[in-house]
Parts: C-alpha cells; sequence; structure tokens
C-alpha cells in the first residue's frame, strides 16, 4: 500500500483499537498490526489465554476497557465446541450435537459485536499435515473436515444477520503456509498455534478489513494496455497479432486476466486505461480482437494518447469525479510505476510481475479492493459511467449548465430508512467520502440501532435522469434536539454530485423539520481529509446562517428554493419503520 501526505498521516495518528482475543499465543500477530508501513497501524489489547467465551460475553473483561474498535476472535475448533473437541478424540458425534454448540459460540460473538465496529472471526482449521480420517476426512458420517466445513459454514450463516461480524477465510492463510502453517513443537514448547506466514497473511486481511471500515477501499483499477491487457504493441502489430487467447500460454494468460478484472467490475470495482497509444487504434483493438473478454462499454473512461501518464490519470480521476486515493495503478513498465508512485504517492501502484503468466494471480492478491458488502448498485457501476460519458457528450452540446441539467431529466426519489434499502445505505454511509457531514463509519446494526433511537428520523433519496438509474445515491440522518432539527449524517454519491440534488436533500429536510415543530435546521460539519466538497456546498448556501465556525443553519419558516429542473416524489416520509433482532445475550 502506497499511501501519503494526509490520508497516510490520518492512519498513523489515528490507528484502529483492536481487542484480541484468542485461545492461543497470538502475540507474533502484534508487531504485524501495529506496523506503520501498511496503514492503518493497530492498538492492540489481548484478552488473558484460554478465556475466549469469558471475554466474549462480559462487557466489562479486559479487552474492552479502551473502546476498541475492532475484535479479532481466533479459536481452535475443538476449545469452543466441545463435541468437535470429541470427535478428534475419535467418538462418534452428529451434526445434530455439534450445530447448537456453534449457535452458543455466535451467541457469544453477537454479544461482543454491541461493543465494536466489526468483529473478525478467523474460519476454523486444521493443520496440513492432519488427515483426520484419511480417506474419509470428507465423509458425512466419520469426517472431521467434512464437520468442519460444516461448522464454519454455519457459523458464517447464523451471524450474518448481525452485519458487523465477519468470518474471515482462515483456510487459504494456512493452504498458502503449507507445511510452515503449524508446528507441533511450537505448540507444545508455548502454545503458538501459526507459524508466521500464517500470522503475516492474517494481517493483511485484518488490515484490509479495518480500511473498508473506514471506507478506504479502493474503487477504480486504471490499465496499461499493452503487454498489460494483451501481449505485444498494437501500433506495431496490429490488433489481428496481438498476444491474446489462442492456444498459447501467453494468450491465455491474458485471457484469465481479464476475465478476472471483469470479475471485479460485478463487485463494485471499475475499470479504466491509461496507455500511450494512438486512440483509435487501441479502442479498436478493443472493440474488435475476437479473444477481448473486457470491451469498450467495460472501461469507466480512458485517455489514450502520448502524454504524461500522471497528467492523464490525474484527468481521468477528475473526470469521474473519484479521488486520487480511489485509484490503483497497474502498469508493465517499472519505469511508468516509478513515475506515478513518485508523483502521485496516494495512488496504489502494486510491483507488477514481469512473467505475464502471473498477472492474473497478482491481482488476485490485492486486498485493496475489499469490502463488507456488495450490492445492485455496485454491480451496476460500470454501466452507470458508461451513462456518464454519454452525459458528458450531452453537456458538450448544450450551451450552458443550466440547459444541460435541465436537459438530463433528473428525478429524486425520496423514501425512509427501511428493511429493503438498510444494506445499501449503511454501505453508502461506509463508503462515500466527498459529500459526506460527518463520515461517520458505522455497521448495518449500529446504523439500525441509530435510526430507531427517540427522536430520530433518517432517509434515502434515489436517483434517476434519462440516461440510466443512479440507484440509492443519498442518504440523510435527522435528530430533533431541543426545538431543533440536527442532521446527523448528509450523505451522496459522488456520481451525483453538483447536478442539484444536494439542494432537493437540503430542502426535503427543511420541510421535514418545519412539519415537525423545528424553527431550526442545523448541519454541523467535521472535516477529513477528503470531505472538502462538503463544506463548500455549505459554504455556497443563501439564506444560511453560520452559527459557528462548523455549524450551519436554516430558519425552517424561511421557504427554500430548490432546483427547478429536478422533479421530486416521495413515499411515506415518516419515522422509519425498521426492526433491529434482539439476541438473548445483549
Amino acid at each position: 500500500m502506497h499511501e501519503n501526505g494526509s490520508a497516510r498521516d490520518t492512519a498513523i495518528s489515528n490507528p484502529i483499537r483492536c481487542a484480541l482475543v484468542s485461545d492461543f499465543t497470538i502475540d507474533g500477530l502484534v508487531p504485524l498490526l501495529s506496523s506503520q508501513s501498511d496503514p492503518p497501524a493497530f492498538e492492540t489489547r489481548s484478552s488473558p489465554f484460554g478465556q475466549v467465551m469469558q471475554m466474549l460475553v462480559d462487557e466489562q473483561a479486559t479487552p474492552w476497557s479502551f473502546r476498541p474498535d475492532i475484535a479479532v476472535v481466533w479459536t481452535r475448533p475443538e476449545s469452543v465446541i466441545e463435541s468437535f473437541g470429541r470427535l478428534k478424540d475419535g467418538q462418534p458425534i452428529s451434526l445434530e450435537q455439534l450445530l447448537p454448540e456453534v449457535d452458543i459460540f455466535a451467541d457469544a460473538l453477537r454479544a461482543a459485536a454491541t461493543r465494536v465496529t466489526a468483529v473478525l472471526v478467523p474460519s476454523w482449521t486444521s493443520a496440513p499435515y492432519d488427515r483426520g480420517t484419511g480417506i474419509i476426512n470428507l465423509s458425512p458420517a466419520h469426517g472431521s473436515a467434512y464437520f468442519l466445513l460444516r461448522m464454519n459454514a454455519h457459523l458464517a450463516e447464523v451471524t450474518a444477520p448481525a452485519g458487523n461480524i465477519h468470518v474471515l477465510d482462515a483456510g487459504r492463510w494456512v493452504a498458502l503456509a503449507g507445511e510452515r502453517a503449524v508446528s507441533p513443537k511450537l505448540w507444545h514448547l508455548g502454545k503458538i498455534l501459526f507459524g508466521p506466514e500464517v500470522l503475516r497473511l492474517a494481517a493483511l486481511d485484518i488490515k484490509a478489513a479495518a480500511r473498508a471500515m473506514r471506507g478506504q477501499t479502493r474503487k477504480i483499477a486504471v490499465l496499461d494496455l499493452d503487454d498489460t491487457l494483451w501481449g505485444g504493441i498494437v501500433g506495431d502489430a496490429g490488433w489481428e497479432n496481438l498476444q491474446l487467447g489462442g492456444h498459447h500460454p501467453i494468450g491465455e494468460a491474458f485471457v484469465g486476466f481479464q476475465r478476472a478484472l471483469r470479475a471485479l467490475t460485478n463487485r463494485g470495482v471499475v475499470l479504466g486505461i491509461v496507455s500511450k497509444n494512438h486512440e483509435t487504434v487501441a479502442l479498436e483493438a478493443i472493440d474488435r480482437h475476437p479473444e477481448m473478454i473486457l470491451r469498450r462499454g467495460d472501461f469507466a473512461a480512458w485517455r489514450i494518447n502520448w502524454d504524461d501518464k500522471v497528467r492523464n490519470l490525474i484527468d481521468l480521476m477528475r473526470e469521474l469525479n473519484l479521488g486520487l486515493d480511489a485509484a490503483v495503478f497497474i502498469d508493465d513498465s517499472a519505469v511508468e510505476r516509478a513515475r506515478v508512485r513518485q508523483a502521485l504517492p496516494d495512488v496504489l501502484v502494486p510491483e507488477w510481475p514481469a512473467d505475464k503468466l502471473l498477472y492474473e494471480k497478482a491481482l488476485a492478491e490485492l486486498t485493496c479492493f475489499d469490502t463488507f458488502a456488495i450490492s445492485e448498485e455496485d454491480r451496476a457501476r460500470t454501466k452507470m459511467y458508461a451513462s456518464e460519458r454519454l452525459r458528458h457528450s450531452s453537456r458538450t452540446s448544450t450551451q450552458s449548465l443550466e440547459d444541460y441539467l435541465a436537459s438530463l431529466n433528473l428525478r429524486v426519489h425520496i423514501e425512509p430508512l427501511g428493511a429493503d434499502n438498510v444494506k445499501r445505505a449503511a454501505q453508502l454511509l461506509n463508503k462515500t467520502n466527498q459529500m459526506n457531514l460527518r463520515t461517520r463509519r458505522l455497521s448495518e446494526l449500529e446504523f439500525l440501532e441509530f435510526c430507531q433511537g427517540e427522536a430520530v428520523s433518517a432517509y434515502c433519496y434515489r436517483v434517476s435522469d434519462r440516461f440510466d438509474d443512479y440507484g440509492l445515491t443519498g442518504l440523510a440522518s435527522v435528530k430533533l434536539v431541543d426545538g431543533s432539527a440536527q442532521v446527523v449524517d448528509f450523505v451522496l454519491s459522488c456520481r451525483v454530485m453538483g447536478r442539484g440534488v444536494e439542494q432537493v436533500i437540503v430542502q426535503s429536510l427543511i420541510e421535514r423539520a418545519r412539519a415537525q415543530g423545528a424553527e431550526r435546521l442545523t448541519m454541523e460539519y467535521a472535516a477529513t481529509a477528503r470531505n472538502a466538497p462538503c463544506r463548500a456546498f455549505l459554504e455556497e448556501q443563501s439564506r444560511l446562517t453560520r452559527v459557528a465556525d462548523t455549524v450551519y443553519a436554516w430558519d425552517t419558516n424561511v421557504p427554500y428554493a430548490g432546483p427547478t429542473h429536478i422533479v421530486t416524489d416521495a413515499t411515506a416520509v415518516s419515522k422509519p419503520s425498521v426492526t433491529v433482532e434482539q439476541d438473548p445475550v445483549r
């Protein structure tokens, strides 16, 4: 991870507070998490050895004394699931005995989840050398591997509704570490279960989760073309002679790499191109080569010319209204990578293998795109950017900004927060950085519980125009305090910023506050390194009173004129009715 400037400084000065709860010696994980070379750095507290269940259910226990942001709960299956321990001793068990014990462990995790933003639970594993019951190790009747698979799947299923409990794939760490994963000697000498390589891989995933929690997930992969997306120089060889597909190993490797990139777009990551090439020649290859997996419509934007790639990358990100810290730059040229890394330290520039057969593996190893949830809006993001190109073309043909906005036929639908939209709303809250009043990061459960609070209302805003449906792109929450309506969250996706939707949100909040008897609507701005556009919007508002350095207010009795080019409609804009399931242990 290459971060620098204010973003890196914030990561160092504001470390993630993490509680480590385990039934084995986990001290080797602490320096890996505390390292500042891969932000964010962690401040950790460990639980007393071997007291997992007590630590999880007792809110006065040691790990919770410093108000952690994250809890990592890493256990051996035989230590927390008694039936599995009997299975390892060769005794017969059944799923009817086993799974209720997993439910009890899940209840304890849910108790811990009420105290932190996220609980990370490495899945249960066995040692690579442990053959269990040999060739029948996956037998539903006798196989410990079978029962372990069912335990992990059941744990993931029953904890998923909590929204902030995430089961990590520790089996992958153990598989990659191989013989170095587990040492019986270290266990007997110091109750050290896993070797350094497993802990290193665990730290990578835990830090990826922390970045996702803070809304620092990367959003776009910006790619070179020649010898990056295909083999060969298209300007010299022509698109017909590129190494792509066919029966050649390198050609097959590029197809696999492109397929992996397209899979990323289904997770909400968008693709861009920055390449030194003739645009018409490069686009012809993308459009016409029969083995291309990625086509023109799979890219949100491109800069294909002979200009400096740093300048092109800045220009491309500005077009997409994304910060440089949202970008990952992938290029086969070490010279170009070094140039971008030095000039744009907020851009992540991973080292890239010289061996083209390893491109797909290098992409799969990146943790920077990890996120806690994938929504339908995420899957449609590339299509939305393609529609944005059409909007841009439309704007160039109009005479003024007002004419352009009027030509879009914008519509905003306002709806209360509810069971159907809370997942996307929580995702928007956690991923949006620029138009974000306070940049609060809450789990879905935490956000639900806040919105269920007394005198709190929350609203979602769906935006569409004649080109496309943006989906749920706006969010606001308001709390009534002493006759004043205080805006707690004011969030808008960068994809619809600057088109008047901000004013629609303010207008709707003022009208709602007036209906509730509030004479004033206030917003308190909390500055971050990335939300300056939100303050700029507030500073531009007319009929607004600045009551403190970062507090802004509107008189609800004074009409607020919203934009005339947007049509709004609403469904039952009232107190959200969302049921939060209460767990017995809470």
